[in-house]
């Protein structure tokens, strides 16, 4: 039988780090909050790679900086200035608490701090040079009051980690991710990001959110944005919401910081998501900037270890307290007014699946969807011009009668059964189908006339750069230019006419939201999106000729009963179920 033995201090060490440093974003995140913490109004990232990774990390801060005893004092483990003892733990008000963060890095990363104390007159700044855990180099050096700290080689010594990092653009868009949160947070504090020479991000020391929204996510989104407010005697919540019409495929957009700490939790984005009520369809989320003082006795933040997650007391309460604060931001405001009308241009079948599949300009179309008072009018001439071939039908024979909603198309069997069809959902299987058959041979695609741009956060931007070529894999043509701004040159003969940046905006957002999922479900997740986006929408309204043709290509789908997404797309009803409703014989 094995003995029980106490571990080595390396082994502990190298065991502490793998709790908080999990790659280059948990340093960024550990030393931003030590930097906010000592009481800094301006700190300065530098990010350097290489063509496959993050090579070094230096965060430089003018906050109260340290003495020599107090700089080696701060690689010893739970060496903290932050709490003295347990009953401390119960109203932390700092981001750090457990005295961990500069000791982990240390342990698998070579660290260079320098730093001098604010007020510290004459006396000269202290440099130290870390490895391993051990400090290998200790001088007296010029500096500016404040602190900054250079770590590279992460993961040396611990290869196994090294092997589970990410593409470098990953890594950068996690980067990002952790500075946004931050600077969201924290508007007293000016944030500046530099990789390699370029700056990537800056945010003014405003103390104001929505100008730090607008510098990082761009004035028009910051314009459109709902002021939130609401108050219980232990809770204030402030911040912005976006109007329905500025919606996400996921809840990744929902920022939320409790009492400075940026947190992730389901249960309060799920409260935000409850106030919109039936605004938004059930697979959309909004955008929303949350800020929640909460009483420091109902916060416990020792419960996870890179301290991203929290637990609350009376959590009912609060997550019912923010969905009323939502519901009643946007009950005050003229949603309809202000909700802009995006140009529609759709198409029942985009191309033939035996087309060549080269770029072929996209120009204005004969009779594109017109605005009506129940809906929207598609073009015969572009039905005509994608009409499907062939395939064996495997729906039962049937005939459009008319539209419901024009959203459902109602039809009857040859032996009475009524049937309804869910355009959207149908047209989403036949897009899918046809796409998936593109993708397998080569992309179809159609060159844009005018170029869509993005500009985008750059978090969104790095994630955007390692999906390019999964994009050209489906038709997308993206091209970069400048900062953080991309054209988008041509898109999947699938989605029509594309005047929004709405597909490759969602595409991106899923990626960079999920990645444990693996290439081809990724490919998977971008041909449903095309197909979804490309898809008729529901207040379309068809022409019993459109009826008619859609029906038929999706009898001609491998699976013609349900959408990619698993939704029915025909309902039937025999006519002994019709007979049973009426009571008849």
């Amino acid at each position: 039988m094995t003995k029980i033995r106490v571990l080595d201090p390396d082994t502990v060490n190298q065991i502490a780090a793998g709790e908080v440093v999990e790659r280059p974003a948990s340093v960024v995140k550990e030393l931003l909050e030590n930097a906010i913490d000592a009481d800094s109004t301006s700190i300065l990232i530098d990010v350097s790679s290489d063509m496959a990774a993050i090579t070094k990390i230096r965060v430089t801060d003018n906050g109260e900086g340290m003495t020599p005893e107090e700089a080696v004092l701060a690689f010893h483990p739970h060496a903290t200035s932050k709490i003295r003892d347990i009953a401390d733990l119960s109203a932390v008000r700092t981001l750090g608490f457990r005295g961990e963060a500069l000791a982990s890095i240390a342990a698998v990363a070579e660290v260079t701090l320098v730093t001098r104390p604010r007020g510290g007159g004459a006396l000269a700044g202290t440099r130290l040079v870390v490895r391993g855990g051990e400090i290998v180099e200790k001088s007296e050096v010029g500096a500016p009051e404040g602190t900054t700290i250079a770590v590279e080689r992460l993961f040396y010594n611990t290869p196994a980690r090294r092997k589970f990092l990410k593409s470098r653009n990953t890594e950068l868009a996690h980067v990002y991710a952790v500075v946004e949160s931050l600077a969201l947070a924290h508007g007293e504090v000016a944030f500046r990001v530099v990789h390699n020479g370029k700056e990537r991000m800056a945010t003014q020391r405003s103390g104001g959110a929505l100008n730090t929204i607008a510098g990082l996510y761009g004035a028009d989104l910051a314009r459109s944005l709902v002021p939130v407010e609401g108050r219980l005697p232990f809770l204030a919540i402030r911040g912005y919401i976006s109007r329905p019409s500025e919606s996400r495929g996921n809840p990744s957009q929902i920022s939320v910081s409790i009492n400075g700490r940026s947190i992730a939790s389901r249960q309060i984005a799920a409260a935000v998501r409850e106030g919109y009520g039936t605004l938004l369809p059930k697979d959309r989320y909004p955008v929303a900037f949350l800020d929640l003082a909460i009483d420091t006795g109902l916060v416990d933040v020792n419960v996870h270890p890179p301290k991203r997650e929290i637990r609350l007391s009376r959590e009912r309460e609060i997550t019912g307290a923010i969905a009323a604060a939502v519901d009643e931001a946007l009950a005050g405001h003229d949603l309809a007014r202000e909700t802009p009308v995006e140009p529609v241009q759709q198409q029942i079948i985009a191309a033939d699946p035996g087309q060549v599949p080269t770029p072929s300009p996209v120009g204005e179309p004969g009779a594109p969807y017109t605005a009506g008072h129940r809906g929207l009018t598609l073009s015969d001439k572009q039905l005509r011009r994608t009409e499907t071939e062939g395939g064996e039908n495997l729906l039962p024979a049937m005939e459009p009668i008319g539209q419901v909603a024009a959203t459902y198309i109602v039809a009857e069997g040859a032996d009475g059964t009524l049937y309804l069809v869910d355009q959207h959902a149908a047209h989403e299987r036949v897009l899918y189908d046809q796409v998936t058959e593109q993708r397998d041979k080569a992309a179809g695609s159609q060159e844009l006339i005018t170029p869509v741009v993005l500009s985008l956060p750059p978090k969104e931007s790095a994630a955007l750069r390692d999906a390019i070529p999964l994009l050209a894999d489906e038709g997308f043509v993206v091209d970069e230019f400048g900062r953080d701004t991309f054209a988008v040159r041509a898109v999947p003969a699938a989605l029509g006419a594309v005047e929004d940046p709405g597909t490759v905006r969602e595409t991106i957002a899923d990626l960079l939201a999920d990645e444990s999922r693996t290439a081809p479900d990724r490919r998977e997740r971008v041909t449903c999106i095309v197909a979804c986006r490309g898809a008729v929408k529901a207040g379309a309204l068809l022409t019993p000729d459109q009826q008619k043709r859609l029906i038929m290509q999706l009898a001609r789908t491998k699976t013609p009963w349900t959408c990619p997404h698993g939704r029915p797309t025909v309902v039937a009803f025999d006519r002994r179920r019709l007979d049973g409703m009426f009571r008849r014989g």
